[in-house]
Formats: structure tokens, sequence, C-alpha cells
């Protein structure tokens, strides 16, 4: 009888939680926050993408089912390119960049949001700039296009720094100090003209400016801060 009245307590509970979740409007339920924790999402985000680039390295056709190839995400149904692209690199000068901004940057972002937060945002943000960057290769019909790179993950990345740490001073060549803000624009404006003029042909420009664009809408529909207010007020 114990047992009985026990499991009839915690379907009470159950239905309780349940009337409650259901009475929650969608945006509160997106905005359910995560436990805040600090761990190491960054450096284990950095260790995935050395490990994939050395898989790479020794099984070269390892390359052509992790990248990003809209024609084979549309003719085979290889979907998960759309996420697997992201530790996916051309290079090793290619990896160590993205790398190395990751660590600068998500570091402080991993701090600063927690690192389910952190890890959420990043790879949410990625694959969405992967997403959005397949549909205009497909659109284009560039889909022969091979998309690599944890960049669009990145430039979210260095987005929400800049919203979190608005009067931040970032040190181009560890010299010249560029306040945050002013970075992103001026990386926003480098990958606009580069995009238009065809600068950098084999750099995926809009893939860049997704990233900028859906850490930009992250920040209002998730987390409920304006961007634009605290970039521009730096507060």
């Amino acid at each position: 009888m114990r047992q009985v009245g026990r499991l009839s307590w915690q379907t009470v509970e159950m239905r309780a939680l349940f009337s409650y979740i259901c009475s929650m409007t969608l945006l509160q339920r997106i905005r359910t926050p995560f436990r805040y924790s600090h761990g190491n999402a960054t450096m284990v985000l950095i260790g995935l993408n050395l490990f994939v680039y050395a898989i790479i390295y020794v099984f070269r056709d390892a390359y052509v089912y992790l990248a990003l190839i809209p024609g084979a995400v549309l003719r085979y149904g290889w979907v998960w390119q759309v996420f697997t692209y992201m530790f996916v690199h051309a290079n090793f000068q290619h990896l160590f960049f993205n790398m190395l901004g990751l660590f600068f940057f998500g570091t402080a972002v991993e701090r600063s949001l927690g690192t389910r937060e952190f890890t959420f945002f990043y790879l949410l943000t990625g694959t969405l700039a992967g997403v959005f960057s397949l549909a205009t290769f497909a659109l284009g019909g560039a889909l022969n296009i091979q998309l690599v790179g944890a960049s669009g993950a990145v430039f979210a990345v260095l987005l929400a720094f800049a919203v979190i740490n608005p009067r931040a001073r970032i040190f181009i060549w560890g010299i010249l100090p560029v306040p945050a803000p002013v970075l992103v624009a001026g990386y926003t404006v480098i990958e606009l003209w580069s995009h238009l003029f065809g600068i950098g042909g084999n750099v995926a420009h809009l893939t860049h400016l997704a990233g900028f664009a859906f850490a930009g809408l992250y920040f209002p529909i998730r987390l409920g801060v304006n961007p634009i207010h605290r970039l521009v007020s730096g507060r």
C-alpha cells in the first residue's frame, strides 16, 4: 500500500509538472535557462577539431563524408554534413587560426554563459550557418562546392564576446587596441565587401556573416538581450 501511495504522489507531481510546461508560452520554453556550470567545452571543441583533422589526414576519403557538399546533401541525403563541416579544415593554417580565435574568445564567452549554454550556442549557430550556406549554394547552383571550417561558429562566438563585453579592447597583432564592437563592425564590412566584389574566392564570406546573424538572433530570442543596444551603448 505504501508503494502504491508513493506512485500516486509521483503521478500527481508529474501531472503538475506537465500542466506547468503546457501553460508556458513558446518564448518562455525557449528561454528556460540551463543550470550554470563552468567546464572546459572550449578545449573539448578544439580537441574535436584536432581529432577530426588527424582522422582526415590519415583517411582522406573521410573528407568527402564530413565536409558540406550541397550536391551530396540533396542527392544522397547526407544531412549530417550541415553539422560535421564545422569540424573539418582544409589545411593546418586554416585549423590553427580558427582554433586560436575559438580559444581566446570562446573561453571568455563560456565563462560568462556557462558551459551548457555556450556549447548549445556554438553548435546551434554553427549548424544554422551550415544550413544557410547549403540553401545559398543550392539556389546558386553550386552543388559541388566543398564548405569546411569552424569559421561560422567562431564568428558567432566573436559577436557573443562583443555583446557580453562591449567595452573590451582587443589588441590586433598584440599592438593595436580595438574596441570589441568596432572589431565586429569592421569584420562585417570586410566580409560584405569581400563577398560582393569576389575577394578571397575560396573563403565562404556568407557563412561568416551567417554566424554573426544567427548569434545576433540568439541573444534576443534565447537570452532576452538586445545585442545592438549593448554594442552601441556599451552596457
